[in-house]
């Protein structure tokens, strides 16, 4: 195995900015050879993460779409075998959507025409479906696919729902 070059020897062959100090550039060494081992250790993570076995299977939901239609969770996968599920919390008691959930939605809207090539992507809320489409749509949205839950269960199980018994120190 390839011994990799110590983070330290990567910073201090970094070239120095024009003009620097010395104060700054020991600092700026400093913090890029923590840089570096932050990335490394992001990556030793990431292996970690592809060498999980698989997971449990998850129990065959309901959904409804926007013709209002019950599908199971095996019908969002579509012709992929992969499945990419977003939980807004837009509940139907909400006047407005969540502002981060809003941000992140809008982040992939174009994208997820590209995306959805290689895997499906549902995006799962409580509140009907012409409701979320219709917030989608104010907001110039027009490739994402929205569903319903039936029920509370995938909202509980996939910790879109605190679980009222729950202390507020054991919440997501």
């Amino acid at each position: 195995m390839t011994q990799l070059v110590s983070a330290r020897e990567l910073a201090l062959a970094s070239k120095p900015y024009p003009n620097d100090s010395t104060e700054y550039r020991s600092a700026r060494m400093a913090l890029l050879e923590e840089e570096i081992e932050l990335r490394r250790h992001i990556e030793r993570v990431a292996a970690q993460r592809r060498a999980l076995p698989p997971g449990g299977e998850a129990r065959d939901y309901a959904f409804n779409d926007e013709e209002g239609n019950t599908l199971c969770m095996a019908d969002l996968f579509g012709s992929h075998d992969t499945l990419v599920t977003y939980f807004w919390m837009y509940g139907p008691e909400r006047k407005q959507a969540c502002p981060m959930c809003t941000s992140f939605l809008g982040a992939i809207d174009i994208p997820s025409r590209d995306i959805s090539r290689r895997v499906a992507i549902a995006v799962i809320g409580r509140s009907p479906v012409a409701r979320q489409l219709a917030y989608a749509r104010q907001r110039g949205w027009a490739n994402l696919t929205f569903y319903q839950t039936v029920g509370d269960d995938f909202a509980r199980d996939y910790r879109g729902l605190a679980d009222p018994l729950c202390q507020p120190s054991c919440r997501l």
